[in-house]
């Protein structure tokens, strides 16, 4: 087999953060680099042009997405300096036989993306037949973000075609490694090297994995596990920002200071410091689960202490938030035990055993419902609804790796604002 080609997708805004980034991915091993769709949007052929210039010896793919005017995009990217031209493979036929001849003229090769084609095989078939040089298998990132994955796109392709497969969609080393042993001859990588914190370094890494594949390796690991492990990588402030500033709660803090709490909602709704049914919550909850409580009455009695946390300890409960207040704080300190209220106070409450366990509530603000997903820190806490939980993870990681890459471009002498771009993004109207 010969040697994988790694293409490297700059899906920026910013002309000189794209060439910064391109520059130290070359330095690792890339052998195409492409002007993104994003970053043709934002500073037009003029991408294509500067990636030309700073590597005339490499592969420069345009990745325009064509869904019309065919010739004419073709035509205006080979122009700019590209040997690539990406095209949208669910384009009618009449755009693609344009592009085509268009290709023909100007010397360049076109690429065509299947995302989002109902019927991929039979379509990359077609545009085999209709003259296009690479099939791109792809799966765009929200569709990654639910768990679709470009390599079960690509494994259906294999051995359907006689030209050369792409595949791109939130590859990493390990994801690369196996769309090569899969099939895929080009690999195109995106988030996973240019939002790292060492460019060369990441790029380094999947040109060591595409070009020693080895076997497949299966994980082996539970749905819940997984997405649990993942929440483990990211803060409440990556989940809020990949929930668009939603799912937060309101005024509450964590009593041990540096601590983390992941676990599925286990909740209860009681009033007035009575703490018989969070107390019985414990033997209900299983082990990582949370405890969620509503204290009705507000902060002035406390339906929670030191003998409760010690209880969930023994049980294995990864944490309890509290709407409300809670007491003997240093002894829950002294235990180091994830528990997050709105206040302290010594005065107890009784357990007269009002209110439920495991109904819908709503806690600091947030509406509550038995197994949605809890994650807090010192940031504060978060709650994820568990049909989403898999999704925003997953975009919670893009959110970290994003702020990554801007953390190293600060270290090295830029500032937020500028590497931010905010006077050219600031909202004129």
């Amino acid at each position: 087999m010969k040697k994988p080609v790694l293409q490297v997708a700059l899906d920026l805004l910013e002309l000189d953060r794209a060439l910064a980034i391109a520059k130290e991915s070359v330095l690792g091993g890339a052998d195409w680099i492409e002007a993104g769709t994003p970053l043709i949007k934002s500073e037009g052929m003029e991408a294509v042009r500067a990636l030309a210039k700073q590597f005339p010896d490499l592969t420069i793919v345009a990745d325009m997405k064509v869904a019309d005017t065919g010739a004419m995009e073709v035509e205006m990217a080979a122009k700019a300096g590209a040997d690539i031209v990406c095209l949208l493979g669910d384009a009618d036929d009449a755009v693609i036989a344009d592009a085509v001849r268009a290709a023909s003229v100007f010397g360049v090769r076109l690429m065509a993306d299947l995302i989002n084609t109902r019927n991929p095989v039979a379509r990359a078939k077609e545009l085999e037949g209709l003259g296009v040089d690479i099939i791109v298998a792809h799966v765009g990132i929200d569709q990654q973000m639910v768990g679709k994955r470009s390599i079960d796109l690509l494994l259906s392709l294999a051995g359907n075609l006689g030209v050369p497969v792409a595949v791109a969609g939130g590859l990493d080393s390990n994801t690369a490694a196996e769309a090569v042993r899969s099939g895929a001859e080009i690999v195109i990588v995106g988030g996973w090297i240019t939002r790292s914190a060492d460019v060369r370094s990441s790029s380094s890494l999947i040109r060591a994995s595409i070009d020693s594949p080895g076997e497949v390796v299966s994980k082996g690991s539970l749905p819940g596990e997984e997405i649990r492990d993942l929440f483990q990588k990211v803060s409440s402030p990556n989940i809020s920002d990949a929930m668009h500033r939603k799912g937060a709660m309101n005024g509450v803090f964590s009593l041990c200071g540096d601590v983390k709490m992941i676990g599925k909602a286990v909740t209860v709704q009681t009033f007035a410091g009575d703490w018989a049914k969070p107390v019985e919550a414990i033997d209900v909850a299983v082990p990582g689960d949370v405890i969620v409580i509503n204290n009705d009455a507000g902060t002035h009695v406390a339906p929670w202490g030191e003998l409760a946390t010690m209880s969930c300890l023994t049980k294995g409960i990864a944490g309890v938030v509290i709407d409300g207040a809670v007491r003997d704080v240093d002894d829950i300190r002294r235990l180091k035990f994830p528990v997050f209220a709105k206040a302290l106070v010594p005065n107890a409450g009784e357990p007269k055993g009002l209110g439920e366990i495991n109904a819908e509530i709503v806690c600091c603000g947030q509406v509550v419902r038995p197994g949605d997903w809890i994650i807090g820190d010192e940031s504060g806490v978060v709650v994820v609804p568990k049909e989403r939980a898999y999704e925003v993870v997953r975009r919670a990681l893009e959110v970290k790796k994003t702020e990554e890459r801007i953390r190293e471009e600060i270290r090295s002498g830029s500032t937020l604002s500028k590497v931010a771009a905010l006077a050219k993004w600031e909202k004129k109207r």
